[in-house]
C-alpha cells in the first residue's frame, strides 16, 4: 500500500493536480482558517466532540448494517436449503385410483 502511494506522488499528473490544488485561492484560505481553529482549545475540543458524535453515528450504522446483512444472508441460507428439499422430496403419489367406486 505504502508502494502505491509513493508511486502514485511521484507520478507528475498526480504533482501537477496536487499543485493547482495548493495554488487555489480557496484552498489556501481553508488551510488558513483551519491553523487558526487549530490554535484555539476550545474550537479543537469542540470540533473533537462533534468528531466522536459522527464516530459513535457511524459505528451504530456500521453495526445495524452488519446485522441487516447477516439477517439477509441467513434468510437467503434458508431459502436455498428450503428449495434444496423440495427439489430432493419424492412426488406424492397415491395408491388409490381416483374416481373408480367399487360396487
Amino acid at each position: 500500500m505504502m508502494r502505491e502511494a509513493q508511486k502514485m506522488m511521484n507520478d507528475p499528473a498526480f504533482q501537477e493536480r496536487m499543485k493547482t490544488l495548493t495554488d487555489n485561492p480557496q484552498f489556501k484560505q481553508h488551510m488558513e482558517q483551519t491553523s487558526e481553529t487549530m490554535k484555539d482549545p476550545e474550537k479543537v475540543k469542540e470540533m473533537e466532540d462533534k468528531m466522536k458524535g459522527r464516530v459513535a453515528q457511524g459505528q451504530k450504522e456500521l453495526e445495524d448494517f452488519k446485522k441487516k446483512s447477516a439477517e439477509l444472508e441467513a434468510e437467503e441460507q434458508r431459502k436455498k436449503e428450503n428449495a434444496k428439499k423440495k427439489k430432493n422430496q419424492k412426488p406424492k403419489t397415491s395408491s388409490k385410483k381416483k374416481g373408480v367406486k367399487k360396487v
